[in-house]
């Protein structure tokens, strides 16, 4: 019997502490720009790692490097994969094309546009993407119901290193249509509102 009751007591702390989580996670610091709004606390930090893709396109003064989206898995502390994140089109916007995050274990979704970047040398790595504040653009449940990403109102994208187009290969016309994938790791940030 007493075996059973310690079992409870532990099962209890575990799920207590879990439901706290969201509490103690503390959010980096970022330039001020990048600051999500009074009102909203974050819930999740993942670790992305993926690349951010650009295609050779004709551009105003001959061809340039075109962002075509990233394709990034998300993990946690622990290392276990929580999240998808690639370019989709957003049925929320008449399916404008939008980063999106899926939830790995529900398949949850949402859809974000940037609202503010930074490349402040002081916090963004030399040769790294910006880092960004988004907005959800779009929520989506997963097929059975699943919910975990529908609270979210705000991402940040912080810590990169990588990512950025390349210095070469897209410099003539017959560069038209090359792509490059570039490695690139970043923290997202993810945020709900309080209460």
């Amino acid at each position: 019997m007493l075996w059973k009751t310690t079992a409870l007591i532990l099962a209890l702390a575990i799920a207590s502490a879990r439901a706290a989580a969201p509490a103690d996670v503390t959010p980096p610091a970022v330039p001020a720009n990048l600051e999500a709004p009074a009102g909203h606390q974050v819930f999740l930090i993942a670790q992305g790692e993926g690349t951010q893709n650009y295609i050779c396109m004709p551009s105003a003064t001959g061809v340039a490097w075109t962002f075509l989206g990233p394709q990034a898995t998300l993990f946690d502390s622990e290392r276990g994969q929580v999240m998808t994140h690639y370019l989709s089109p957003n049925p929320a916007e008449n399916n404008t094309p939008r980063a999106t995050w899926q939830h790995s274990h529900d398949t949850s979704t949402v859809w974000a546009v940037a609202i503010a970047s930074s490349s402040d040398p002081n916090f963004v790595a030399p040769n790294a993407v910006p880092w960004l504040l988004l907005q959800i653009a779009g929520t989506q449940h997963g097929p059975a119901g699943g919910d975990r990403m529908m609270r979210t109102t705000f991402i940040q994208r912080v810590n990169t290193a990588g990512g950025v187009a390349p210095a070469a290969g897209c410099g003539v016309a017959t560069d038209v249509g090359r792509r490059a994938l570039v490695p690139y790791t970043t923290d997202y940030v993810f945020y709900r509102s309080k209460g």
